[in-house]
């Protein structure tokens, strides 16, 4: 597992780049994505955060600079969760939709601060701001599980929709969605209190590698091979799974780090 957990950053580097590619598919079809990858209404804009989300997560995958491109990187998804998404929420706090969108972008931006918090700092740490951005990268741990949590109470409240996406081939479809939600409120409660957090976020980022090779993955395909009119949230739906895999990862490393440090 300790090994595995290390692969989170390559993981998340490669959903980022990912989220790009899609970004330049989408400003030059003029399709349009709700929530993860943020898209532009203007192509030209599409165009520039589909180099932007590219470059951070060749960086991120090459680990060329890659600690200042997650500080980045994070800061980017925050600050898009708290001026697009932020909003949203209030004016309609029981939207399910709504909330899923900033929750998914707020896990995610909480992973890049997570994996800024374990990589090497480059000779950051000497700046005079190094204490505040410290204690920002800290939170991206509890951010994640608090993230989870809400998924798994989401989860819970469609528990109908979620036993419908099990497929089909796989019996106990109303069982599986009691399970996810479960597994999501319990890893996020793991997370947020420090308890066997390295384990927790390490099976629920197993239950996202699942999710994306028997649920997301095929969706994707067969929606692409029908050219359904929807293929782009399909794919964004299959990345953001991939994202959370490795973000899952990336705060498993963070825990066990932790643990080492405090057991010296």
């Amino acid at each position: 597992m300790e090994k595995l957990i290390t692969r989170g950053q390559l993981l998340f580097g490669i959903a980022i780049a990912a989220f790009g590619v899609e970004n330049f598919f989408c400003a030059h079809l003029g399709l349009h994505v709700r929530g993860v990858p943020w898209f532009p209404t203007n192509p030209l804009f599409g165009y520039l955060i589909g180099v932007v989300l590219l470059a951070a997560g060749v960086s991120i995958v090459t680990g060329v600079a890659a600690h200042l491109t997650a500080i980045l990187l994070g800061t980017l998804f925050l600050l898009y969760v708290l001026v697009c998404e932020l909003p949203l929420v209030i004016a309609t706090p029981m939207g399910l939709s709504v909330r899923t969108v900033f929750f998914e972008a707020l896990a995610i931006g909480s992973s890049a601060w997570t994996l800024a918090a374990v990589l090497p700092t480059g000779g950051f740490s000497s700046r005079p701001w190094s204490s505040a951005l410290d204690k920002a990268l800290k939170s991206g741990p509890y951010l994640f599980g608090i993230s989870s949590v809400v998924f798994g109470i989401d989860h819970f409240l469609i528990l109908g929709f979620i036993a419908s996406l099990v497929p089909a081939w796989l019996p106990g479809h109303m069982f599986w969605a009691y399970v996810t939600g479960t597994a999501f409120v319990a890893a996020g409660i793991s997370i947020v209190i420090r308890r066997m957090d390295q384990l927790a976020a390490f099976m629920l980022g197993i239950m996202f590698a699942l999710w994306f090779f028997m649920l997301h993955l095929p969706r994707s395909v067969s929606a692409s091979l029908s050219h359904n009119p929807g293929v782009q949230n399909e794919w964004s739906s299959a990345f953001i799974a991939w994202a959370m895999w490795g973000g899952c990862w990336i705060v498993a490393w963070h825990a066990r780090q932790r643990r080492r440090r405090t057991a010296k």
